[in-house]
């Protein structure tokens, strides 16, 4: 079995710079022109072949994980830029003899996809607000976005129905101009993109009038998504197939829906818990009590221990935010506990808050300068 990553020779997790740097030294080194062995060319081939698959990350992805077997499965082309003969050199060799050149055999690499091979569509992005309770619980929207469609008139060829692309006359279909010019280093190729077809090969005579010639129309478009209990704010959540449709039968791209969650007044989230402040007086933290709170699962009872000191946390089990892979599993919902200190006594408070005050510290309680005076005129 073929090993892209032991052709080039670079690990696994090798960054892109990494490999392209590769397969430029290597390149170099087994391109026919200046490698005269009899399997230059063949290596050369599985080369080429080797980073166009690694250099774009959609056909690494797969590659990585079902191997060449799933290229072909996914739809990509596993033939290699240089299946049919050799393609432009412009990629590489620019970094070595300027823009636009490679050698004079028109051997060529970079990766670039052949004028009228499938391109996949592009990726949109739909960032979206919901409630810090549909966060936690799970909801579904409907969203409505704008993308591109394949022209439903001339069904993505851009020409008018009955008729056809042609292949164009000037660069005979390659989508490129190449001009050859002697320099002491040997014969180097400059290749250009061809003014009359633009790149794309073929002309069209006849334009579809719906979508102009460009074979896909912008369209709105209404879906449904479902959004997981427990989503966390900025969570990412992806649509296989609702991007922008892909050029010459290639592959939709995806939506990816950013989700912001708006933040609650009562509760606090951090991760899958939740945090909530409970102010109770001093008497309730000496004796302990009963009290209701407010939770995600609507009003409950917890008791407040008896000795409750200012910062204490009571725990409930199973009443947090659900663990998005497994919804039956929950965090927890922690009552954090601040102690209130009474601002305004009624006089039978004040009595007794002296009393306690006798009790604790065996002394009179402090009276203020204003208690003395009012008590001096008494």
């Amino acid at each position: 079995m073929t090993d892209y990553y032991e052709i080039l020779g670079v690990s696994k997790d090798a960054s892109q710079d990494e490999i392209k740097s590769a397969f430029r030294k290597k390149a170099r080194e087994l391109h026919p022109d200046v490698n005269k062995a009899p399997d230059a060319e063949e290596k050369f081939k599985e080369l080429g072949k080797a980073y166009e698959t690694l250099s774009d990350e959609n056909k690494r992805a797969t590659y990585d994980r079902y191997g060449e077997e799933g290229l072909k499965n996914a739809g990509f082309d596993t033939n290699g830029p240089f299946a049919g003969g050799f393609g432009d050199l412009n990629d590489i060799f620019e970094s070595f003899f300027g823009s636009g050149f490679g050698f004079g055999s028109g051997f060529g690499f970079g990766g670039r996809p052949a004028p009228n091979a499938p391109q996949r569509g592009d990726d949109l992005r739909y960032d979206i607000k919901i409630k810090f309770e549909e966060a936690v619980f799970g909801v579904n929207k409907e969203i409505k976005f704008e993308h591109l469609e394949s022209c439903p008139d001339c069904h993505g060829t851009g020409a008018q129905a009955g008729t056809s692309k042609k292949t164009c006359p000037q660069c005979k279909g390659s989508g490129q101009i190449k001009t050859v010019a002697r320099t002491p280093l040997g014969n180097f190729a400059q290749i250009t993109t061809c003014p009359k077809c633009h790149g794309a090969g073929r002309i069209i005579d006849k334009p579809c009038k719906t979508c102009s010639g460009q074979g896909q129309i912008n369209k709105e478009k209404k879906i449904e998504i479902k959004i997981p209990a427990g989503v966390d704010n900025l969570s990412k959540m992806r649509v296989s197939g609702a991007g922008d449709c892909g050029l010459n039968g290639g592959l939709s791209g995806d939506l990816f829906v950013v989700v912001h969650v708006e933040q609650s007044d009562y509760f606090k989230r951090d991760g899958i818990n939740v945090f909530t402040e409970l102010e109770i007086s001093p008497a309730q933290a000496a004796i302990g009590d009963i009290v209701k709170i407010k939770t995600l699962d609507g009003e409950r009872e917890i008791e407040i221990p008896a000795g409750s000191q200012y910062g204490s946390v009571i725990k409930i089990k199973g009443a947090g935010v659900p663990v998005i892979s497994k919804p039956s599993q929950r965090g927890d919902h922690i009552v954090v506990l601040k102690i209130a200190t009474p601002v305004k006594l009624s006089n039978e408070e004040k009595k007794l808050y002296e009393k306690l005050y006798q009790l604790q510290t065996g002394k009179e309680p402090h009276k203020s300068i204003m208690s003395k005076v009012k008590g001096a005129f008494k």
